[in-house]
C-alpha cells in the first residue's frame, strides 16, 4: 500500500504546532514574466513563452521549442563575485528569494538565523554549468575546470546559495521528485513554521535548457516535437503529444499566520493542506494514486470538494496521464465538476519550479477573482474536464487545489486558501 504523506499532526515521533503557514511574500521568474505582477498579467492574456530555443542551436535535435527566460540579466540581479560560481537556475532562485523577501517586506536580518529556514527543490541541477565545466574538462584539461564544479551543479545548491546569501542558519533542505517536488518543498516550510520558525524560504526553480539537460529531458519520451508553439503542449486534447521543457519557477516566503498579523504583514493566503502517494510500478496492472493525494490534502485542509473553486493542474499532455488525471478529478469532483486550468501551456513545463509557480498564480486568482486560462483550446470530451480557455473566467470560491506529478510515480497535491476570497464571499 501506498502511504500518504500528509502536513499532519506527528513528524518524527513529536507533535508539531497546528499553527497557520501563510504566504507573505512571492518571487517569479518565468518565460512570460519576471516578477509576480508580470507573469500574472502575461498569463491572463493569454500571453506564450513558448518559442524556438535561442541559447543554442536546436536544429539537430527532435524537439526544438521551449519556456525560455528572456530578459534576465544576471548582473542585474546578483553581486559580481556570486555571477562566475552559480549556474543559471541559483541565478534565478537567488535573484526571486530576494525578491519574495522585499515583496514580504520581511528583513531576515531582523531575526534568530538559527531559526530561520529554507526548502527548495530542484529537477534536473545546474546542467548549464556540468556541461560547460565537462566540455573543459575533455576539451582543455583538469586543471581548466572551475572549482565551483564541486557545487553548482548540485540539486542542494539553491537551498545553500539562498541561505549563505542571508546568512540563515536554521532548518535547510532541498527536495528531488521532478515535477511534485515544487509542492513537497513548500510542504516541508510549511512544517518549519509549524514547529517554530518565524519565516521559512521556499519554491522551487529549474533550468535545463542547454544541450547536454535537453538531451536528459528527451530521453524521458514525455516531450512534444511539434514545431507550432500554440500546439504543441495541448493536455487533454485529442491531439496531445508530449509536454515542452521549460526553465523558470517561484520562491515563496511562509510565516506563522500570528507573527505576520503582529507586524502588519500582507498575506496572500495560507498553505492549508497537503499530500503526496506514489504510483506503483507501471506493470503491477495497478492504477494511479493521483485520487488519495487529492483527497489527503482536502483532509489535512479540513475541506470538502465544493470549496475548491479551481484546479490547476499537473497537464501532462501525454493521454495515459491525462486520462489518470482526469479520472482522479471526476473521482473527487465528479465529471467537470470544477473548474481546471493549466497556465503551465505558456511556459511550458518547469519541472521543479512549476508547482510553486501554480501557488504563485492560485494566490492571485483567489485574490483577484478571476482563473487565468490555458492555452490552447477547450479539453476533449471524452476526459470530463471543464478546462478554461480563451479568457479567464470568474472565481468566487476562497480555495484552489494545486496537483503536481513527478516522473518515475510521485504524486503531490496542495489546498491553498486566501482570507480576501473568504472576504468577497461574505
Amino acid at each position: 500500500m501506498t502511504a500518504v504523506t500528509t502536513g499532519g499532526a506527528v513528524m518524527g515521533g513529536r507533535a508539531v504546532m497546528a499553527g497557520r503557514a501563510v504566504v507573505t511574500g512571492i518571487g517569479v521568474i518565468a518565460p512570460n514574466g519576471l516578477g509576480l505582477e508580470e507573469y500574472w498579467s502575461a498569463t491572463l492574456r493569454g500571453e506564450t513563452g513558448i518559442r524556438p530555443i535561442r541559447r543554442f542551436d536546436p536544429a539537430t535535435y527532435p524537439v526544438r521549442l521551449a519556456g525560455e527566460v528572456t530578459g534576465f540579466e544576471p548582473k542585474d540581479h546578483l553581486p559580481s563575485r556570486l555571477i562566475p560560481q552559480t549556474d543559471r537556475m541559483t541565478q534565478f532562485a537567488v535573484a526571486a528569494a530576494d525578491w519574495a523577501l522585499a515583496d514580504a517586506g520581511a528583513d531576515p536580518a531582523g531575526l534568530d538565523p538559527r531559526a530561520v529556514g529554507v526548502a527548495t527543490a530542484s529537477a534536473s541541477g545546474g546542467f548549464d554549468f556540468g556541461q560547460r565545466e565537462l566540455q573543459k574538462l575533455w576539451g582543455q584539461g583538469p586543471g581548466h575546470v572551475s572549482a565551483y564544479m564541486s557545487f553548482a551543479w548540485f540539486y542542494a545548491v539553491n537551498t545553500g546559495q539562498i541561505s549563505i546569501r542571508h546568512d540563515l542558519r536554521g532548518p535547510a533542505a532541498a527536495l528531488v521528485s521532478e515535477q511534485a517536488g515544487g509542492l513537497d518543498a513548500v510542504a516541508h516550510a510549511r512544517r518549519g513554521v509549524r514547529r517554530g520558525a518565524p519565516l521559512m524560504i521556499t519554491g522551487g526553480m529549474d533550468s535545463a535548457l542547454s544541450p547536454y539537460g535537453l538531451a536528459a529531458l528527451i530521453a524521458s519520451g514525455r516531450l512534444s516535437g511539434r514545431d507550432e508553439p500554440a500546439r504543441a503542449y495541448v493536455p487533454f486534447a485529442e491531439d496531445a503529444c508530449g509536454h515542452l521543457p521549460g526553465e523558470g519557477g517561484a520562491i515563496l516566503v511562509l510565516e506563522d499566520a500570528a507573527r505576520a498579523a503582529e507586524r502588519g504583514a500582507r498575506v496572500y493566503g495560507e498553505i492549508a493542506g497537503y499530500a503526496a502517494t506514489f504510483d506503483p510500478p507501471p506493470a503491477s496492472g495497478r492504477g494511479s494514486n493521483l485520487r488519495r493525494a487529492i483527497e489527503g490534502a482536502l483532509a489535512d485542509a479540513g475541506a470538502a470538494p465544493d470549496e475548491i473553486g479551481v484546479v490547476f493542474a499537473d497537464a501532462a499532455a501525454d493521454p495515459e496521464l491525462d486520462r489518470a488525471e482526469a479520472d482522479a478529478l471526476a473521482a473527487v469532483f465528479g465529471p467537470r465538476g470544477v473548474p481546471v486550468t493549466a497556465p503551465k501551456t505558456l511556459t511550458g513545463r518547469l519541472y521543479s519550479g512549476a508547482a510553486p509557480l501554480d501557488l504563485a498564480l492560485a494566490f492571485k486568482a483567489l485574490g483577484e477573482g478571476l482563473i487565468p486560462p490555458a492555452g490552447g483550446g477547450p479539453a476533449a470530451a471524452r476526459y470530463g474536464v471543464d478546462l478554461v480557455t480563451g479568457a479567464p473566467r470568474p472565481l468566487t470560491r476562497s480555495a484552489a487545489l494545486v496537483l503536481a506529478r513527478g516522473f518515475g510515480g510521485f504524486n503531490s497535491a496542495m489546498v491553498v486558501r486566501s482570507d480576501r476570497a473568504r472576504e468577497g464571499e461574505r
